[in-house]
């Protein structure tokens, strides 16, 4: 059992490393220029959608990403067995990851094609969200009630 809670732990933490690779690579594939970078920088309609779609999104997954994985946390998990629910609890820290990425990607994106820093400063905001998602062994614990044996 201490082999599968590890490597979940482990799975989690790496689930987590790649999700902050993903800003790290958009800001240098950003910063190295090309033909897409202000590609749409003087058009009003198209920064106006942008900027619009990237703060609901920041708006709207922030809350539901963390909300939903405690709801999920005390409702699904928590009831099942130990082995499902190490192995919902990597499913769940996943799909959290998977909706934090969303603004990222789209606050990115607006920022480098629109030259906006309302883009970059809704993809801050989550990557500042994502870090009370931190994964952990004694985290993992915690929130699976295991105790240390």
């Amino acid at each position: 059992m201490e082999e599968k809670i590890k490597r979940v732990a482990s799975r989690t933490k790496m689930l987590f490393v790649y999700f902050w690779m993903l800003p790290v690579f958009l800001v240098v594939f950003g910063e190295t220029g090309g033909e897409w970078v202000g590609a749409y920088a003087g058009d009003v309609r198209a920064t106006y959608f942008a900027e619009t779609v990237t703060i609901l999104l920041t708006a709207v997954l922030v809350p539901v990403s963390l909300k939903l994985f405690s709801w999920v946390l005390t409702k699904q998990i928590d009831v099942v067995a130990i082995t499902d629910a190490l192995r919902l609890y990597a499913l769940w820290s996943g799909v959290r990851l998977a909706l934090l990425a969303v603004p990222v990607l789209a606050g990115f994106l607006t920022y480098y094609m629109m030259l906006s820093n309302k883009g970059v400063l809704c993809a801050l905001i989550v990557l500042t969200a994502s870090l009370f998602c931190l994964p952990g062994e004694n985290r993992l614990r915690k929130e699976l009630h295991i105790d240390k044996e």
